[in-house]
């Protein structure tokens, strides 16, 4: 069947199919992000095997501002069993000295599946796994679909010692275009549907260089500051964020001269995430934001705008 042919609706009647068969009567631990992949993946899994679905969301301290809290409040009436693991102190301690990117993503990922293991052993013997993998995941993080651009926490990063039975991934043949219209054919809330891709290591890439919890609230602002001057001026690329580089900068504040982090903004257009291009933001926005992240965050003196493709780029700096 051809790509354009395909039809979702028949998808999700199959994939409903297979689960049941799959499962059985037995549970199924999700791990949910709160992001579009695992949203979609949580709601097919809740409409094929009702009542037998644990949502695991691990706050690993790489969140957005107050990302953590608006998660647990999504799905705090969505009929699932969630429970939400407080996790910062100790994902920051796996990391501490860490500079390279694939290492990050490796010891995020593994660590992502041990907090999982931890908690399905209080909740009884969970055989299934559930992650809301799509093709460019699974692309991107290389293996037997070609060279590795990147490990994605849900693909590279999973340790070779899995303690579940067998791994449920439904989204894996989709794009992200795909998966958001079986959001909205599983009635998820447009807020859900409709948010941008966050990676499953968080903010840990994108902090270049050693990851710190001072470096992570700074980006945490300058972040939110970019997020909200671009939503206030109605425009929503694909995907936009910060990133806290690792080069330094001189600049004025106060008339006085300071050595302070550079920070990258970054957004793209795209349909499928295989290939985008960046947004072209008037400069009046660009202006207020790297005035409000120059005068409003203390650590940052300087602001720039990376307009590099992808390809050559990967949306994400790491």
């Amino acid at each position: 069947m051809k790509r354009e042919d395909f039809d979702l609706k028949t998808f999700i009647k199959e994939q409903t199919r297979e689960i049941r068969q799959t499962v059985g009567d037995r549970k199924v631990l999700l791990a949910l992000s709160g992001g579009v992949d695992s949203s979609v993946c949580a709601a097919l899994l809740a409409k094929a095997i009702p009542g037998q679905l644990t949502c695991i969301f691990v706050d690993h301290g790489f969140m957005r501002l107050n990302e953590g809290d608006e998660v647990e409040l999504a799905f705090a009436d969505r009929g699932l069993n969630l429970i939400r693991v407080n996790a910062q102190e100790r994902f920051l301690a796996k990391v501490k000295g860490v500079e390279e990117p694939e290492k990050k993503r490796k010891i995020i990922g593994e660590e992502f599946i041990r907090v999982f293991e931890e908690e399905a052993k209080k909740l009884g013997k969970i055989p299934f796994l559930a992650q809301g993998t799509i093709y460019p995941d699974l692309v991107e993080s290389g293996g037997k679909y070609g060279a590795t651009i990147k490990s994605h926490h849900n693909v590279g990063g999973l340790p070779e010692n899995l303690d579940f039975e067998q791994l449920i991934e439904p989204l894996s043949a989709m794009y992200k275009d795909e998966v958001r219209v079986i959001g909205r054919r599983l009635k998820l809330p447009a807020a859900l549907v409709n948010r941008q891709p966050f990676p499953g290591p968080g903010l840990a890439v994108r902090v270049i260089g050693e990851i710190t919890k001072q470096k992570l609230d700074t980006l945490r602002h300058a972040d939110a500051i970019f997020r909200e001057e671009l939503e206030k001026s109605k425009r929503r690329p694909s995907q936009y964020f910060a990133v806290l580089t690792d080069t330094m900068s001189v600049g004025i504040k106060g008339e006085k001269r300071t050595f302070d982090n550079v920070v990258a903004l970054r957004a793209v257009e795209t349909a499928d995430f295989m290939k985008g291009k960046p947004t072209r933001i008037s400069y009046p926005t660009l202006e207020r934001v790297v005035e409000r992240i120059t005068s409003e965050v203390a650590e940052i003196s300087r602001v720039v705008y990376d307009i590099t493709p992808k390809p050559t780029g990967t949306v994400e700096w790491l």
